[in-house]
Parts: structure tokens; sequence; C-alpha cells
């Protein structure tokens, strides 16, 4: 239901967080792998040439054949997200992708997704602060009658208060579940307005804050259904036994009889606080089984680095990270053995700014200010000393292949065109990204470790076991 809020907590690598509809629970966006990871060409994964047409009416087409199996995944994606809310009404964007389901004009409750069913597929949902996405994954025979209910819900949606009230509760057992139930998510939480600050669209969770959300109706929903929810506003993929020529023409037969919306224009998001002090989050709870601590900045995303910049950010982040010849992991699990995990996030995958990121887990007797200690020497050493050319050739090496071996998934090839195109990146961002991680130099890397440890702008999140004897 609502995607990922900004990952901050260990496991991270997240480009952006959502909160999906069915499984209630925040979810990994192709988690630990990079943005634009599933778009590089692949020898193990034969992948046509991607497409991409506009509709008269500004609904984008984008095409990945893949024939390997007769089935296809059809995603449309909204460039409106928690981000664009307006201040007050926190959680009317995942609080809409609810009401998505309730039925149209035309379709009744359920007939949707008993259509789905009914061939053995599966359909979801997920917000983000930057977008919102639909899917369903079915035999390829069946693309047609999708295409027709998705287009018919992009304008034909149906509410009354009766179907509006009871689901507005079940958004807020969901906020109590997956957020206030969770230590670790409500330090998440907490850590995200404090990097953010509390007016700005990634220092609100997706969610929404439960005050706002129990103030949210009927109107508050169609008013934002009307303003974004459009074909000019939205990315159609559709990955799988499909030819360009036969998804457009599936595509104007049924989302090009929906009107666009002049009056939607173009994105943007403010930059986050500039503030020159290093700032505590600790939350301490009896349920806390394990300890942990992350220490995140804001830096430069893919929407807003430098050419270079990102990708070095990148670069960065594996070589400081998880594996075990990641500096962070070497250090503090394999040579001080004062942690039992280590390792370093950045989250680039956003339309505004991003995040970077290092979190450990102490082992047990060791306090969190000996492992603070301990990663702030690790991140010292890194920006004093800089990064060796053979860490860089092993980290782009390594994210490469990841990307390669990621377009086995049909769905995450879906997924990364998706969540990078609204983002403003376009297909050919997306394509040449194993060129330019390849390009990546020392120089550029090293510049990356004065940006990403900045002790002193940095949030260092606590999370403790609360001892209540």
């Amino acid at each position: 239901m609502a995607r990922r809020s900004q990952c901050l907590l260990p496991p991270t690598g997240c480009p952006h967080m959502t909160i999906t509809r069915r499984s209630l629970a925040p979810t990994l966006a192709a988690a630990a792998l990079p943005v634009f990871a599933p778009a590089v060409a692949s020898a193990a994964v034969p992948v046509e040439k991607v497409s991409r047409s506009v509709l008269a009416n500004g609904l984008q087409v984008i095409t990945i054949p893949d024939h390997r199996v007769p089935v296809v995944t059809h995603m449309l994606w909204y460039k409106v997200g928690s981000g664009d809310e307006q201040l007050g009404k926190s959680g009317i964007a995942h609080f809409l992708e609810h009401l998505m389901f309730k039925g149209t004009n035309r379709t009744p409750k359920d007939v949707f997704s008993r259509a789905v069913t009914a061939v053995g597929g599966n359909e979801n949902a997920f917000t983000s602060y930057d977008y919102t996405g639909y899917y369903q994954r079915i035999v390829r025979d069946r693309l047609p009658a999708m295409m027709d209910f998705e287009a018919d819900r992009m304008i034909g949606l149906a509410l009354t208060d009766e179907v509006v009230a009871p689901e507005r509760e079940v958004v807020l057992e969901e906020r109590r579940s997956r957020t206030d139930n969770d230590p670790t998510a409500r330090l998440s939480e907490r850590m995200s307005t404090a990097i953010w600050g509390e007016t700005h669209p990634y220092g609100i969770p997706i969610i929404g804050w439960e005050r706002e959300i129990r103030q949210l109706n009927r109107e508050d929903a169609f008013a934002f259904y009307r303003q974004f929810y459009a074909p000019n506003n939205a990315i159609l993929v559709v990955a799988g036994d499909v030819t360009p020529d036969e998804v457009v023409k599936l595509a104007e037969a049924t989302y090009g009889r929906n009107a666009a919306n002049p009056a939607i224009g173009p994105r943007t998001r403010p930059p986050g606080p500039d503030k020159a002090e290093r700032r505590y989050v600790r939350l301490a709870d009896a349920r806390v089984a394990q300890p942990s601590m992350t220490q995140t900045l804001i830096v430069p995303s893919y929407a807003t680095a430098r050419p270079g910049e990102a990708e070095a950010l990148e670069a960065l982040s594996q070589i400081t990270g998880t594996h075990p010849n990641g500096r962070m992991y070497k250090a503090l699990v394999t040579e001080q053995q004062i942690a039992v995990s280590a390792g370093a996030f950045y989250s680039g995958g956003a339309l505004g700014q991003g995040r970077f990121g290092v979190y450990a887990t102490p082992r047990p007797g060791v306090t969190l200010e000996q492992l603070e200690a301990a990663m702030i020497e690790v991140m010292a050493v890194l920006r004093r000393d800089g990064v060796t050319q053979a860490e860089l050739d092993r980290a782009k090496t390594r994210l490469v292949a990841e990307s390669i071996f990621s377009q086995d998934s049909q769905a995450s090839m879906a997924r990364m065109y998706g969540a990078a195109l609204t983002c403003g990146s376009t297909v050919e961002d997306i394509q040449d990204w194993a060129n330019r991680m390849r390009k990546v130099t020392l120089d550029q890397v090293n510049a990356a470790t004065q940006i990403a440890f900045q002790l002193d702008r940095m949030v260092v999140g606590q999370l403790l076991r609360e001892d209540r004897r």
C-alpha cells in the first residue's frame, strides 16, 4: 500500500522506498541494485531494443520485448507520489492507491481483480515519494483486457462515503501495524524528518501522519485523482512476449480514448536543509532484539548530480559496503570483530536529492558509542586517503554484473524502467548506465568521499533495546 519511505535503516541499498498494497509491508524497490541496473544489455538474457512511443494524449508507452515465455507484465506508472501532496493532506497519494481498487462507473468492485486471478495472474500497486504504480502479470492474450480495465480506472473511478470510510480504517491499521508497532520503522520515520525537515516532501511519511490520515475523505481523494491521474502524467511499461507495434496499437485503442489534463506541469523537489551539525535520533524499545546504528546525509541523486557524480557515489557505496572486501564490513566485522553486520548504501533514484549512509549492528557487549567511533574511523580514512584502483575496478565489475543478472526478471525490467523514467531519466540514460559506470575514475570516487563522508552533516540513528528492569 505505501511503497518504501526512503529506507534509512539496515538492511538497505534501496533506490527509493515504497509501500506495496497487498503485502501491507514496506518493500525494497530492487534492493541492492543501482537505479539503472536492469536496463543494461546482456548476452545472457536476449532483450530486443526497448521501444518508446508517445500517444497523442501524452501517454508514454515503453515496450520491453522478452519472448522466452508467453507472459506479460503490464505496469502503469503515474508521475505523482506522496511528495506531491498538499501540506496537511499527508497520505492522500497512498490512500487513493487503495481506493483505485474499489471499482469504476463501468466496472464494479473486484471485477478487474477477478479477471486477473481467473487466468492465474497477479496484480499489485505501490506508492512512493515520487510515483504511484499499478501492475498485472498475466498470460499475453489477456493484455488487451488489462489495458482496457486500467484505462477505464484512469478516468472512471467511482467512490462513495460508504466505501471511503472503511478503507481509511484499513490504512490507519496499516500504519499502526507497520510503523507505530515496529521500532525500526518508527526510527526510520523520525530520521527522515530529522534529515529533510517536517515540511519537506521527503520528511513526511508516504503513508501519512495518523492525525492527517483521519481527516482524509472522499473529496480529498477525488481532488487528488483529478489533479494527477491523466494520460499525459503517466508512463505505460509493458514487458514480455509482445512487440512494440502491438503494444502501441492496443494502447491507442484503450488509453488513447482518455483526454489529457493540460493543467499538469513539470515537477520539482526543493533541496533539503543544509545543516552543518551532527544530529542524533535515538529510539529505545523493549521489542528491539538487536541494536543498530545508521549514519546518513543528503547527497546528489541521479536526477540532481553532475555528470559522473551519481555513478561515483554508487561505486563508493560498493567499496564501503556489505561484501567481505567492503571497507566498513572488513574493518568492523572481520578485523575488529565488533559488529555482526556492516555496510553502506546509496539511495540515488529520486526526483529530488538522494542519500548516502553507512550502518552496522554491534556484537553483544559492544556499545553503540564504540561502534560509532569505529564507523567514523573508516569514513575518515576513506575521506583522507581515498580508495584504490583495485577497489574501484572490483566495484565496477560487480555493479555491471549485478545489472546484467537482474535482467532475468521481466518484472524487474519493467519496474526499473518505470521508476527511472518517472524520476526524469530517459531510455537512453538507462541503457547507457553500464558504460557510464565503466568510465568512473579514481578521482571521481575520491571526490565522492568528500561528499558522502561529511561527518558534521550526518544524522545518526540509534536503535536500542529498552531495559525495563
